[in-house]
């Protein structure tokens, strides 16, 4: 119970408590005439706010909501004044997870989303991010860094999890990933939501493989390749 417990006690509702405490000091300040004061107290509070409103949850990790925003919204830069960087994007997915929930119920199946996206989001680039996009599907986004690179960061997610100590959650548990890898380098044409269908293309190449690997083309041959511990 030791990894669960512990993703349970680091998300405690701290946020909410210091939305209130902002509101409330931003209100005392109002009523003494310190509208400086009370809109800075304000602005914090509606930060934290959006910022809860672009967060999963369950997981802590952000959700669709932001990752559309970075795909498509104000974020989404599509005439940008300076270069592009260089872009992975990464779809992950649990392996089995279904099975995960049937045999030690939805509760255990809550704190192993918990845990991977609390090993997804190590070892992240500058500016890099994880997403949870939907049940047991997250996306790694990965700006500046180049292909061989991203295929590094994404495999050690990958081992990462399917070393964890998953038996200390569940005894006979085991939890491992599949991801598909779409990488353009800089300036490139594609949009990053085609780079996304790119990458849940070649998680299904991932799974048919055998799962727990990453799939990604390699940027000479153009190939399907898989990865595996």
């Amino acid at each position: 119970m030791v990894a669960g417990d512990e993703g349970v006690l680091r998300r405690s509702p701290q946020p909410p408590d210091l939305l209130r405490l902002h509101e409330a000091v931003a209100t005392l300040f109002a009523t003494q005439g310190d509208w400086r004061r009370a809109y800075q107290h304000l602005r914090s509070a509606l930060d934290i706010a959006r910022d809860g409103s672009l967060r999963d949850v369950l997981t802590s990790s952000y959700n669709r909501r932001y990752l559309d925003e970075r795909l498509y919204g104000p974020f989404a830069d599509r005439r940008p004044a300076r270069p592009r960087p260089a872009l992975g994007i990464a779809l992950v997915d649990l392996d089995r997870f279904k099975r995960v929930n049937d045999t030690y119920g939805h509760l255990v199946g809550d704190r192993v989303l918990r845990r991977v996206a609390d090993l997804l989001q190590e070892g992240l680039p500058p500016d890099g991010f994880c997403a949870r996009y939907g049940g047991e599907e997250f996306v790694l986004w990965l700006p500046g860094v180049d292909a061989g690179d991203a295929v590094r960061i994404v495999d050690a997610a990958r081992v990462r999890v399917a070393r964890h100590p998953w038996s200390e959650l569940q005894p006979g548990l085991h939890v491992t990933i599949s991801a598909g890898l779409a990488h353009e380098g800089p300036d490139a044409p594609t949009p990053p939501e085609r780079q996304l269908r790119s990458a849940d293309d070649l998680l299904y190449a991932a799974k048919r493989a055998g799962r727990n690997k990453v799939a990604y083309h390699d940027a000479q041959s153009t190939q399907l390749i898989t990865h595996s511990e």
